[in-house]
């Protein structure tokens, strides 16, 4: 770790958008897991890009965007995802293939939304193959 940064538990976090978003790249990863998939990285980090989740199962690999909201006012989940995202997504992914990938892997782009629930509790809504690199 750099002298200039310093490690800072996730309850310290001042911006709540930060503490919700961790909360739910968790949730989505336990239910990643809870399906069979095992994780290969959580917020792979390149520059100031980071991709949430990385998972595979067998010979498939899903880069993982994760979205949390607390309800729908601010539209689905997939619809927050804007072309500029899906480039840098599809970016990164592309180093980490180089640097991780095995032959024969299939790659793929999956999209996860969390809601939060006011009293507590998830519900998850897990997009397969949301979208194609380039498009």
């Amino acid at each position: 770790m750099s002298p200039t940064r310093r490690f800072l538990p996730v309850e310290a976090w001042e911006d709540r958008r930060h503490r919700m978003g961790f909360r739910g790249e968790m949730a989505a990863l336990a239910y990643l897991t809870s399906c069979g998939w095992s994780i290969e990285a959580h917020r792979f980090r390149l520059g100031r890009h980071d991709l949430d989740l990385i998972v595979r199962q067998g010979g498939i690999v899903a880069f993982v965007e994760v979205k949390t909201r607390r309800g729908v006012g601010s539209g689905a989940p997939i619809e927050s995802l804007g072309a500029r995202q899906r480039a840098s997504i599809a970016r990164l992914a592309e180093v980490w293939r180089l640097r991780y990938g095995r032959p024969g892997d299939t790659y793929r782009f999956d999209l996860v939304g969390v809601f939060e629930r006011a009293g507590g509790g998830h519900v998850i809504e897990h997009v397969a193959d949301a979208w194609r690199a380039g498009r």
